[in-house]
């Protein structure tokens, strides 16, 4: 039960992980000094603005999060939806094992749902930007997933 809330809980992060990077390509784009999501010019997505990207891919960028926004919406609200179900079946008492299999492979089939949105954005933005930008933006996830595991290996030792 435990891996199903945090396949929950990454896809969850994944979609707005998406959404950011929407948000960072919107304030880049504006090139009036306008903050970003989180203060500052192109915040939404940490380490996005980093990529350097031109006034037309900003735009691609825009064009792509536009394109899949209804998409990526509906999918977060079936997911949202499913989840909520398969916990409500979990607490049922008795235990109705008819209702907590089916609703954890509804779950499952909203997550694989947005999985592959998810991996359909990320391909198409990621066919935007040059050999040196996605360099760099690998270069960028890989000092994240890091700092993540030293924050994850700080919380254990507590």
């Amino acid at each position: 039960m435990r891996s199903m809330s945090s396949k929950v809980v990454m896809a969850g992060a994944a979609l707005a992980l998406v959404a950011g990077l929407a948000a960072g390509a919107h304030a880049q784009g504006d090139g009036q000094g306008k903050r970003g999501r989180f203060g500052g010019p192109g915040r939404g997505f940490p380490g996005f603005a980093a990529l350097d990207l031109s006034e037309a891919q900003r735009g691609q960028v825009r064009d792509v999060m536009q394109r899949h926004r209804g998409e990526m919406q509906e999918a977060g609200k079936r997911l949202h939806e499913a989840h909520s179900a398969q916990r409500a079946a979990v607490e049922t008492v008795p235990v109705n094992e008819g209702l907590v299999r089916s609703t954890s492979q509804a779950l499952a089939n909203a997550q694989t749902d947005m999985a592959l949105l998810q991996a359909r954005v990320h391909s198409e933005v990621w066919t935007l930007l040059t050999p040196e930008q996605q360099q760099k933006a690998k270069e960028l996830k890989a000092k994240r997933e890091t700092r993540m595991k030293e924050r994850q290996q700080r919380r254990s030792g507590r």
